[in-house]
């Protein structure tokens, strides 16, 4: 059994409402999260699938429970307030779509039937092939009128399947007309109380089919706004609209039965992938191509975003993690890098770099961010963006960003506009925290390093540049120390000294030319690693310079952990990726996974844990002071998690039951059953005697943390009202001061006759106040006497 298990970690592009609209549920890799869609926070996450969720629909059966079908071959049925898992149906075949039809002896997907069953495991055996030409995107397959018939689109050809006749009618359009449309089927959907069936095409036309049940009196009419292809159509649940959604990300809402007639919400960000809408028709959700989830209003206002990690075409910038925030940084939309936080799966802000508006045009060439690096302390952020990455005009720039205190972000401090003669390969900050230096190595065959300027200026300038026989650099890496920079130029390694700019050494390897390039890191600093395009891994010793060790892999990443000695290097071969993790002062590894993944790894990142993963296997110990995140190029980020991890999210999701009577707010997930957790620490661990009584919360104070603060009045005015509701009443005050001077009376007589016994040889007796007369004579101090020398004052 493996302790460690490769987790996805960004999200799919199917979203449902719940009934009621109180939380939104979508599918992340092989997990189910819930959002709520008041506050936009993460609730909790449905977790048992082993493959990626492909769908997930609402049980029409009960408001309460949600189907969830996955690559991994099952069907799973949820209470997804509470995060059970109910049943599951073993499909054993790979699950691309799930439909729920609304007849309550009817379940079908596609073409298994799903058999009703008390217990929580059920196989799947009966099989009814509706039709063996089925689409394989998702959108183009639809349950029609609570069930009755299923419409399924491939190609230029409907069908529409009718179960109680067990009859398939199919209608086919041609290719192009008369004016070239294109009129390929790319999604389609079914009105809920009429025999009406609306498909999008490629062209961007809207059909609605009628009179399909009698095949030769079929008809349909068409309606067009979007210039590109409809990615997803939705009626609303009355039926009195049609959403239909696009590249243009304009969700577009159609007056069903009065032709034309359409509203517009426009700028939603990436394309529209998906439309769904709650089960009164008082939200409508979307689902866009950059890994994003928009509630919104049915009088057309956007009321909440849910925002994963934004999925670009690619990403150019390695995976970064800011000191500062310690959120993940990448490419995000067009011309920004995106601040995402891991510990709470959550988008923070994107950095506009290029600061120019970006025109969604296929074929325009326009900036982009290409290479970006912190510095050790997070207080600068280098960025390099590009234009004409794919003609011989290029433009560039290199930027430097100093964070504001203030404003808590990064502000633009210095613009080079020509820091090389040619594109600007790689680059990296120093390690040392007293001196801040940045490293850039470019295709004209020299490397720069850019300093703060004297007299204490702020802005950048070049103070030395490098070469090396003419030759093109490749990559460019410091030490731990900052003592060393190891510049590689093709097949020769070069080694410098920062403070002098004296080449200390030159290091040679077998044939091939450098590729990757890193330090050891604290026991291991002697060492340097580097791989080649001649599928070789190698390792210098730097007290010796000499080849300590090489093995022939091919590497495409290689990732040293920051806080430990360990390095991870991602290597493809026969079609698959296989990671290796392991020290440079021995070239067994540690630890080997197999199979990880099927495309190749370019970005990976070590990202420090707060705190230490304790009672792990001895396989996986190289975890314990960091997590491993990579990228494929599918886009897909990945992590690995542990058994130990696996068992305290599931532990922390049971803690989170959301309770139906209140209102879910972060103030009640942290104080609410912290709260009720702590009393009963307390009272098993200490009696009630023996420790004071403290007051107790009232239902002001309880109303106050669940009430939108919109809607509250001024905090002036609240703030003595909370104050007073935490104050002990004065009429238990002066009950306990009565009974403590009666007790204090009665200690005092007893205390005077035996002073007066033990000092029977003194002379003369000390004369002491009583506690009740020092108790009287600090009340007499704090009277206000002020009165008196107004009065004095006004006297002639």
């Amino acid at each position: 059994e493996e302790c460690i298990k490769c987790v996805e970690i960004t999200g799919g592009q199917c979203a449902s409402l719940s009934h009621g609209c109180r939380f939104v549920l979508c599918a992340s890799g092989d997990l189910v999260k819930v959002y709520s869609t008041r506050t936009e926070e993460w609730l909790h996450s449905l977790q048992g699938h082993t493959n990626q969720v492909t769908g997930i629909a609402l049980n029409p059966a009960n408001h309460l429970q949600v189907y969830s079908c996955s690559a991994d071959g099952t069907v799973k049925l949820w209470d997804f307030i509470d995060g059970i898992l109910i049943k599951v149906q073993l499909v054993l075949y790979k699950c691309m779509k799930l439909c729920v039809s609304a007849w309550p002896e009817c379940f079908q997907l596609v073409a298994v039937h799903l058999p009703k069953s008390a217990e929580q495991e059920v196989e799947a055996k009966e099989m009814s092939v509706v039709s063996s030409h089925i689409s394989s995107n998702p959108s183009c397959t639809a349950f029609g009128r609570g069930g009755e018939y299923i419409a399924f689109a491939r190609r230029l050809q409907l069908n529409v399947y009718f179960f109680r006749k067990q009859k398939t009618c199919s209608f086919s359009l041609k290719a192009t007309d008369k004016k070239g449309a294109q009129n390929a089927f790319t999604c389609i959907t079914c009105h809920p109380t009429d025999d009406c069936i609306a498909t999008g095409h490629e062209d961007g036309k809207i059909r609605l089919w009628r009179n399909f049940i009698h095949k030769k009196e079929y008809t349909y009419s068409t309606q067009h706004w979007h210039h590109n292809a409809v990615n997803t159509l939705c009626f609303t649940p009355e039926g009195t609209h049609l959403l239909s959604g696009g590249i243009e990300s304009v969700l577009v809402q159609w007056q069903y039965g009065a032709g034309n007639r359409k509203e517009f919400l426009p700028r939603l960000g990436g394309s529209i992938l998906h439309i769904s809408a709650s089960s009164d028709g008082q939200l409508f959700c979307t689902s866009h191509s950059d890994n994003k989830i928009t509630v919104i209003e049915s009088s057309f206002k956007v009321c909440g975003v849910l925002q994963g990690l934004v999925k670009g075409d690619a990403v150019l910038t390695d995976l970064m993690i800011d000191p500062r925030s310690k959120a993940l940084v990448l490419n995000g939309k067009p011309g920004h890098l995106q601040f995402y936080s891991l510990l709470r799966d959550k988008h923070l802000y994107n950095l506009d770099i290029v600061q120019q508006e970006y025109i969604y045009e296929a074929g325009l060439d326009q900036f982009e961010v290409a290479k970006a690096a912190f510095d050790i302390k997070g207080s600068w952020l280098a960025t390099v963006e590009e234009r004409g990455q794919k003609s011989s005009d290029l433009e560039f720039f290199l930027k430097l960003w100093a964070f504001d205190e203030r404003t808590q972000s990064f502000v633009l401090n210095t613009t080079i506009t020509a820091a090389h003669t040619d594109r600007i390969i790689s680059m990296c900050f120093s390690s040392s925290e007293e001196t801040t230096m940045l490293v850039t190595i470019a295709e004209d065959g020299q490397f720069k390093a850019w300093c703060q300027g004297a007299d204490n200026q702020n802005f950048w300038s070049c103070d030395f540049v490098g070469s090396y026989h003419n030759l093109k650099p490749t990559n460019c890496s410091f030490s731990a120390d900052s003592s060393l920079l190891a510049v590689s130029f093709q097949e020769v390694i070069t080694i410098w000294s920062p403070e002098t700019w004296e080449m200390l050494t030159t290091l040679c390897q077998p044939p091939g030319i450098i590729r990757d390039l890193c330090f050891g890191r604290l026991s291991c600093s002697k060492y340097l690693l580097g791989t080649t395009t001649r599928n070789l891994l190698c390792c210098w010793n730097l007290l010796t310079c000499a080849l300590e060790w090489s093995s022939s892999v091919e590497v495409s990443k290689l990732q040293p952990d920051p806080l430990s000695e360990n390095v991870a290097a991602f290597s493809y071969q026969s079609k698959h990726t296989d990671l290796f993790v392991f020290k440079p002062s021995e070239p067994r590894p540690l630890f080997t996974n197999k199979n990880v993944c099927s495309e190749k790894v370019h970005r990976a990142v070590f990202v420090p844990r707060e705190e230490l993963l304790n009672n792990c296997d001895e396989s996986s110990q190289w975890l314990n002071r960091s997590q491993l995140y990579f990228l494929t190029q599918n886009m897909d980020l990945l992590t690995f998690s542990t058994a130990t991890e696996e068992d305290r999210m599931l532990s922390s999701s049971k803690q989170l039951v959301i309770d139906d009577s209140v209102a879910v707010t972060p103030f009640y997930l942290l104080l609410g059953k912290h709260r009720q957790q702590q009393q009963k620490l307390n009272t098993q661990s200490h009696p009630a005697a023996d420790k004071p009584q403290q007051p107790q919360g009232s239902v002001t104070i309880k109303e106050l943390l669940h009430t939108p603060a919109h809607v509250l009045p001024a905090a002036s005015v609240l703030c003595s009202m909370f104050v007073n509701s935490l104050l002990i009443s004065n009429t238990g005050e002066m009950d306990s001061e009565k009974e403590e001077e009666d007790s204090e009376e009665e200690m005092e007589a007893c205390d005077s006759q035996q002073e007066l016994r033990v000092q029977g040889s003194v002379d003369e007796v000390m004369l002491k106040l009583s506690k009740a007369q020092e108790r009287e004579l600090k009340r007499v101090r704090k009277t206000d006497f002020s009165w008196m020398a107004d009065l004095i004052d006004s006297k002639p």
